[in-house]
């Protein structure tokens, strides 16, 4: 298929912190694959952001990149309301914060994560986080409902 004529991948990021959530979004532009970022501060946020409670135009994210440590609602009770959601149950999650604690990571995937990456603090090595995931998700999976990532 012509890159030019893809459908961008929709991609929600539920995250707090403003300089995190600024930083994937820099480090996303640099990547090959055509997208578009979607920015929630917390798992209420973005359970009404999914389910579209305050927007005439609904718009489904091909993948979720969620951080665990929230306001609200954390990031694994945001998960497994994401799983139990029979129209939201399909979206590939991938978890992607500061935790490397053994608990946090069982929890997730046990709540149907579909990966679990722990941010390094040193930026050329988020950077070549951000890039691997490009290069997996959004180069090599395939995503459900994205008929034009081929």
């Amino acid at each position: 298929m012509n890159p030019t004529h893809r459908k961008p991948i929709q991609i929600l990021l539920v995250e707090d912190s403003t300089a995190d959530a600024e930083l994937t979004r820099e480090l996303l532009s640099e990547t090959k694959a055509m997208h578009r970022l979607h920015w929630v501060r917390d798992g209420v946020a973005a359970l009404r952001w999914l389910r579209q409670e305050d927007a005439s135009d609904r718009v489904r994210p091909d993948m979720i990149l969620l951080d665990l440590n929230l306001p609200r609602m954390g990031g694994l009770e945001l998960l497994a309301a994401l799983k139990q959601d029979k129209q939201l149950q399909a979206i590939p999650v991938i978890v992607l914060t500061m935790s490397n604690d053994e608990g946090d990571i069982q929890a997730a995937y046990a709540h149907q994560a579909a990966a679990f990456v722990t941010k390094p603090v040193d930026l050329g090595q988020f950077a070549r986080v951000i890039r691997a995931l490009d290069d997996f998700w959004l180069g090599v999976a395939r995503l459900p409902g994205n008929k034009e990532q081929e």
